[in-house]
């Protein structure tokens, strides 16, 4: 089997979790690649599930030993990576990787892996859809949802640079969708 990625970007709120969730679930010969992070973890998030928590100096000197397929600073000393050892164990495993990134890292990794990645945004139906979602998802304060709504406009704005844009109206139709153009991508395992 040649080894495969698939990026999902989206701004937050838009969907991406639930769909590589229902992929997951769905497509077994798939597997997901936990992203390292310098940020704090959320209530319920667990270090080496959800994300690699580190420290900023951590995640530094992991980026001076070129540990690092991709990385972004985010926001300021916030920074997200995808490992080169994370990825490899998916391989080693024969499966295809799932990335949850940002648009840049998302964008990056398409450049390096070419035609064995497939790079997928998943759109909001607007900016107004997603204010309601983070606010009713409750995971982040007032400030930090204007700061996302913000960032998003920004994300929006690289779209059109990805393989695949998915416009999130009804979440099941968008699902099915994801699952029929992953499917094809890895050859229906």
């Amino acid at each position: 089997m040649e080894a495969k990625l698939i990026i999902f970007s989206a701004p937050s709120g838009a969907g991406k979790t639930s769909i590589i969730k229902y992929l997951l679930d769905k497509i077994s010969s798939t597997e997901f690649s936990i992203s390292a992070t310098s940020r704090k973890p959320r209530q319920n998030e667990k270090n080496g599930i959800d994300y690699h928590f580190m420290s900023v100096d951590s995640f530094k000197k992991k980026i001076k030993n070129n540990d690092f397929i991709e990385f972004e600073e985010v926001y300021a000393n916030v920074f997200y990576g995808t490992l080169n050892s994370e990825v490899d164990r998916i391989w080693q495993n024969g499966k295809t990787v799932l990335l949850d990134m940002d648009v840049k890292g998302g964008l990056k990794i398409k450049s390096i892996f070419k035609e064995n990645a497939l790079s997928i945004f998943i759109k909001p139906p607007s900016i107004k859809a997603l204010d309601k979602r983070l606010t009713k998802r409750a995971l982040d304060t007032q400030k930090s949802i204007q700061e996302r709504l913000k960032k998003s406009e920004f994300e929006l704005s690289y779209a059109e640079k990805f393989d695949i844009v998915l416009e999130n109206n009804d979440l099941d139709k968008t699902k099915n969708t994801a699952f029929r153009i992953v499917s094809e991508f890895i050859g229906g395992k």
